[in-house]
C-alpha cells in the first residue's frame, strides 16, 4: 500500500514562509504526477501545484510566483515551498500522487497564516 506522509505545516505570520514535505513509501518515479492541493473551511479542495514525471509544473493563479513545487527523487519526496504567505493561504494542504492504477492522498497538514 502506498503511503504519503506530509509534514511542515504550522502557524506563520503574513509574509512568512513554510516548506511542506510529502514523503512517499514508493519510488516517486512510479507516479505520473505529484501534486499539492488545499482545502479551506467551507470550501472545496483546490489544486495548488502539480509536477509531472517529466518535470512540467503547473500552479494555481493565486500562488504563482509565490509557491514552488519540487521533488527529490533520491528521497522519494515532493516539496512545496511557500513564500509571501497570505491569510488566504490558510488551509489544510494535501499531497497527492497519481498513477495509471489510481491515486493516493496524504493525511493533510494544516497551514495557518495570521495577520
Amino acid at each position: 500500500q502506498v503511503h504519503l506522509v506530509e509534514s511542515g505545516g504550522g502557524l506563520v505570520q503574513t509574509g512568512g514562509s513554510l516548506r511542506l514535505s510529502c514523503a512517499a513509501s514508493a519510488n516517486i518515479f512510479s507516479f505520473n504526477a505529484m501534486g499539492w492541493y488545499r482545502q479551506a473551511p467551507g470550501k472545496q479542495r483546490e489544486l495548488v501545484a502539480t509536477l509531472t514525471r517529466a518535470g512540467w509544473v503547473n500552479y494555481a493563479d493565486s500562488v504563482k510566483d509565490r509557491f514552488t513545487i519540487s521533488r527529490d527523487d533520491a528521497k522519494n519526496t515532493v516539496y512545496l515551498e511557500m513564500n509571501s504567505l497570505k491569510p488566504e493561504d490558510t488551509a489544510v494542504y494535501y499531497c497527492k500522487g497519481e498513477a495509471a492504477v489510481g491515486y493516493w492522498w496524504g493525511q493533510g497538514t494544516q497551514v495557518t497564516v495570521s495577520s
